[in-house]
């Protein structure tokens, strides 16, 4: 059965010494915006929540490479590998296609997919999914650390690079990050999003950045430090999602924050609104 109630949400967490989305386009600097304060891409955190969604055991259609756990290589391979789903292109049914690869993905059903594949029977076919996240910015500016390093060595002879070839690291000291989301009702109930699905994600967000570390982000250097999670009386909600977004501000009681003591939470309750807190 498909969700019933509208759902926001509100994600809070701390950066300490790690660089939490770097810029490609930059060196793979941290993100920032033109006023200093820090970003991290709404599409990194959809990564991080496929991750753990996927570490639960729940079928991921778009896996990171260095994830894969079905052995296919390709989107395309994979969903050749469902068999209704290949009827379904061939007989082209765009509607067929999209409720099949709902049933089967459960990160389909959620953000939503297209699928655009090259073939003489293929079929362009686009899910919208319920589960909508913004970009995480920080609430103070983020100040960038920069850390020369030896980037690379030569590993056979005759390579060209030079063994002492230099490159940057970058990490910011501490920083606070808030990102916010809403879960639609109307389009959980076209793609088949439910319940359970919904309290899957609220369990995504509460372990967003376990067995997620790396060179950049080493283990714990990324922490959960609140989930806001409002499930509203009906599907539309008597309160818009910027209402509950904005009910809670998280302040910055020193400048610059050196740790989690140095923020504050202002919360406004609402008496209609079932609320679920979680500290990490």
């Amino acid at each position: 059965m498909s969700l019933e109630k509208k759902i926001d949400f509100k994600v809070v967490f701390g950066v300490k010494g790690a660089n939490p989305n770097g810029d490609p386009l930059n060196g793979n600097r941290p993100r920032q915006n033109n006023d200093g304060f820090g970003e991290v891409s709404d599409v990194a955190i959809k990564r991080k929540i496929r991750n753990r969604l996927q570490d639960m055991g729940h079928k991921i259609f778009v896996q990171s490479a260095d994830r894969t756990n079905d052995g296919f290589k390709s989107l395309k391979d994979r969903a050749d590998s469902v068999a209704e789903l290949k009827k379904a292109n061939k007989e082209k049914k765009p509607d067929e296609y999209a409720k099949i690869a709902c049933e089967n993905w459960i990160d389909v059903r959620s953000f939503g997919q297209v699928f655009a594949f090259k073939g003489g029977n293929s079929v362009s076919v686009g899910v919208r999914g319920p589960v909508s996240i913004q970009m995480a910015r920080s609430i103070t500016p983020v100040v960038i650390n920069e850390m020369q390093i030896t980037k690379s060595v030569n590993s056979m002879t005759g390579d060209k690079k030079a063994s002492d070839t230099m490159g940057m690291k970058y990490s910011i000291d501490y920083a606070v990050y808030e990102f916010n989301g809403s879960i639609n009702v109307q389009l959980a109930e076209k793609t088949g999003f439910s319940d359970e699905d919904a309290e899957a994600i609220h369990k995504a967000l509460e372990t967003l950045f376990e067995n997620d570390e790396s060179s950049a982000r080493p283990a714990g250097s990324m922490e959960v430090l609140r989930v806001y999670w409002w499930q509203h009386d009906s599907k539309l909600g008597k309160h818009s999602s910027a209402q509950m977004h904005n009910s809670v501000k998280v302040i910055a009681k020193n400048n610059p924050i050196k740790d989690v003591e140095d923020i504050d939470f202002e919360e406004t309750p609402f008496d209609d609104v079932n609320e679920d807190i979680y500290e990490g």
